[in-house]
């Protein structure tokens, strides 16, 4: 083996601690990387990386993964600047555009041809939508995000259209749920998915898997072309990626994972906690490093965060410190309502600008959920401050620029169902949404593709219709010639814009709206040209940069006006990776935060505060808990409780609010579940004694600023009956005893539409009223 050292190998390993430098430097065989927040997790897989290399490994043979396309380039970014253009060599990407480049190889033992389209979601559900159409099923029972939901669930857990239907026990669930047809509509998916050559994202891990089955000779070329493998963000794999990760190692074992089971956060995308925690269990000889220094924070806030944390059960023990300056105490802000909440803000991002000098990007404000940003919004907008909202409307769901990248997929693959049903009367050719359906019924009816029914559409139909077809078939096939004849991404993109009309309509709309429509297609074709024109990009042909478009995630999205200087507004999990200098946890109530639908067992409460723990460790200097005691929820005004995660955190880290009167600080146990803010704690291995408990602590007495409660019990946890099953919303009304698995026995009061969604408002015999969603609570009549 020929080692490549250099002067700049030497000067970067000389910037490690001794932690990191055994982590880049480990020579072989199975690795685990626990990296604390801000210990620098990028800095040594980069480094690990480019020792490699300087090693002696052949850049070709190194498999690294990521997940965002982002973090990809900035690692690719970084070796370069260590070792040269051989970095460019890397196998280097997120899981979905590292498969999919395996797939378009490969994909012809599944059936595949190399230019299948990638469905994003909204392809998903619109074929979910037409399939349920199709088989005159309720859209308001069979919701498609609910279908889509339970088919991605499926495929993550490698378990086929087939395998579902099968399984007594999937059958059993969803006729529970009053949505039996569920494995037919995900046969059908998976079927006319195959039939149009497309894959969905989560089609990109399931056939990868089905391809490493099925085909050893296939798994055995790149199990041997990886010599290295290395995954970052390990604790957010699922089921199905670690799978793929473990066959690629299989044969080298050089296997490298790096993450935080401190900062597993995405449960509900699949992503499963064990595969990090029993991660020893299928490498025995597993080396592991921990990265406990933070450098990003100060000494309080990561004491804080260290605070927290230690409540869970399931992690992997490690003590992360900072040797930072101590810094400010984290500062509670309580407010009236959400909308001072807002202003509060607001007004302290004002003064600390003016302050201390600091920029708007300086400051983040995190919350639970999206719908959480208007108050926000509002109150930045009086102060003149800008920000963006990170986590809306990407730039690519666009309509105007989904249409025309629609026009792009169907020139590249006429298989494309949905494609075609966006673009056919797209500008309109007097083509009806019956006609449409029509083809797609008989491509279905004769099993060939639409484009076999479109470039021979008076063999099926006749009349206007027809002729529109037949003129729309002909500007597609005139695309496939241009296509053939080698014209690059930009040059096809530009000719399809303006010879389909699309530029023509868009500048024709003098409304502010229209110009700016005709502004976004114009910045689409800027980046298709700034992508041909990257030295770096080998393939520039059209199918290589829809690839790229469709790889995109929300997390690598940009500034589109380029002005970075803007508060930043993102939901927690939006936030992971990111540092700033001031941070603001907002909205920390009861069943907000955390979430009432994360409150039913111990696993899903981890990670909620798994979630708390993320946002806490996102601050540098300055960090800032803030919550209400009145919130607007669906239209109406809601007491709130402060979240039991402020109770949770040492108090010689937090700066209170005032309160009215000191009361004596009680014990507080690492095993505490909190059963009631206006009450004591209870712990869950407390003995039964006639004992009155102690009183609440000081701190839970300021956050609640609530009168002395004395004795007060909890209300008892309610064990539902053997055979509960949830009751059809329709049979609910105004004054029926009902029962709820946490509540208890109760009576309906009222019965309200909000929205499209029901509300029901029920006096539980133990807890008093609540008002509950019916499309998430589960309500039994009592006969």
């Amino acid at each position: 083996m020929v080692c490549r050292k250099s002067a700049e190998s030497v000067n970067y390993l000389k910037e490690l601690n001794p932690p990191q430098h055994q982590a880049v430097t480990h020579p072989k065989g199975p690795l685990m990387i626990i990296a604390g927040a801000g210990s620098g997790k990028t800095r040594v897989l980069t480094y690990r990386i480019a020792w490699l290399i300087d090693q002696g490994i052949d850049p070709f043979n190194i498999l690294a993964l990521t997940f965002t396309n982002k973090a990809a380039q900035e690692m690719r970014e970084r070796i370069e600047r260590i070792i040269g253009p051989d970095a460019r060599n890397l196998w280097m990407g997120t899981f979905h555009s590292v498969f999919a480049k395996i797939l378009r190889y490969e994909g012809k033992a599944l059936g595949y041809t190399s230019n299948f389209s990638i469905y994003d979601t909204d392809d998903s559900k619109s074929l979910i939508k037409t399939i349920i159409k199709e088989f005159s099923l309720d859209d308001k029972v069979y919701k498609p995000n609910y279908v889509l939901n339970r088919i991605s669930n499926a495929k993550n857990s490698l378990v086929s259209w087939e395998m579902y239907n099968e399984n007594p026990l999937f059958r059993e669930e969803d006729a529970g749920a009053r949505m039996p047809e569920i494995g037919r509509i995900y046969k059908t998916y998976a079927q006319r998915c195959f039939a149009a050559n497309a894959m969905d994202f989560d089609d990109l891990l399931y056939n990868t898997n089905i391809l490493f089955r099925d085909h050893l000779d296939v798994l055995n070329k790149y199990q041997h072309k990886f010599k290295h493998v290395l995954v970052d963000e390990f604790q957010d794999t699922n089921v199905s990626q670690y799978l793929i990760t473990r066959k690629l190692a299989a044969v080298h074992q050089n296997i490298c994972v790096v993450g935080d089971d401190a900062q597993s956060i995405y449960a509900f995308r699949g992503a499963n906690i064990q595969n990090i925690l029993n991660f020893k269990k299928d490498y025995p000889e597993l080396i592991t490093v921990k990265l406990e220094q933070n450098y990003r924070s100060t000494q309080n806030i990561v004491n804080a965060a260290n605070s927290l944390i230690k409540k869970n059960k399931d992690q992997l023990e490690k003590n992360v410190f900072s040797e930072n300056d101590e810094g400010k105490k984290i500062e509670v802000l309580k407010s009236s309502s959400d909308n001072e909440e807002g202003r509060a803000i607001a007004n302290m991002i004002f003064e600390e600008k003016v302050r201390d000098g600091l920029h708007n990007s300086d400051f983040a404000i995190l919350y639970r959920t999206n719908a959480q940003s208007r108050a926000f919004e509002e109150a930045l907008r009086k102060l003149n401050i800008k920000y963006r909202i990170i986590g809306g409307l990407s730039f690519y769901q666009r309509k105007e620029i989904k249409d025309l990248l629609a026009y792009l997929r169907f020139t590249v693959n006429q298989q494309d169902e949905e494609a075609f049903k966006r673009i056919i009367n797209l500008p309109k050719r007097g083509i009806g949404a019956q006609t449409v359906a029509k083809i797609v019924v008989l491509a279905n009816e004769h099993r060939v593709s639409i484009w076999e029914i479109v470039s021979h559409i008076k063999q099926y139909i006749d009349g206007r219709a027809a002729n529109a077809i037949a003129a729309f078939a002909e500007l597609i096939q005139s695309y496939m010639i241009e296509l053939e004849a080698g014209k690059d991404a930009h040059e096809m993109a530009t000719h399809i814009a303006k010879t389909t009309g699309i530029l023509r309509e868009l500048y024709a709309d003098k409304t502010v709206e229209g110009l700016a429509r005709y502004e976004n297609i114009q910045e689409l074709l800027n980046s298709i040209k700034q992508f041909t024109d990257n030295e770096e990009v080998e393939d520039k042909t059209l199918p290589a940069f829809l690839q790229t478009v469709s790889l995109l995630t929300t997390a690598d999205q940009e500034d589109e006006d380029g002005d970075h200087d803007r508060v930043t507004m993102m939901t927690i999990h939006g936030s992971k990776g990111l540092e700033f200098n001031h941070v603001f946890v907002v909205g920390l109530e009861e069943n907000l935060f955390p979430s009432q639908m994360m409150l039913n067992n111990r696993a899903d409460l981890e990670e909620e505060r798994r979630l708390f723990y993320v946002a806490i460790t996102r601050a540098e200097q300055n960090l800032t808990l803030s919550y209400a005691e009145q919130r607007y929820n669906w239209g109406r005004l809601t007491f709130c409780e402060p979240s039991r995660f402020l109770l949770e955190i040492d108090e010689q880290f937090l700066k209170l609010p005032k309160a009215n009167k000191p009361v004596r600080k009680s014990f507080d146990d690492d095993n505490d579940v909190i059963s009631s803010f206006g009450g004591a704690r209870k712990s869950t291995f407390q003995s039964t004694s006639k004992a009155a408990p102690a009183p609440p602590s000081a701190k839970q007495r300021v956050l609640n600023n609530l009168k002395p409660v004395g004795t007060a019990k909890p209300a008892p946890e309610h064990k539902p009956s053997g055979n509960f099953v949830p009751s059809n919303p329709s049979e609910l009304k105004a004054g029926i005893l009902v029962e709820h698995p946490k509540f208890g026995f109760g009576k309906i009061t009222k019965m309200d539409l909000m929205g499209s969604s029901h509300k029901a408002t029920v006096v539980f015999d133990s807890h008093g009223e609540k008002t509950l969603l019916l499309s998430f609570a589960k309500l039994r009549v009592v006969e």
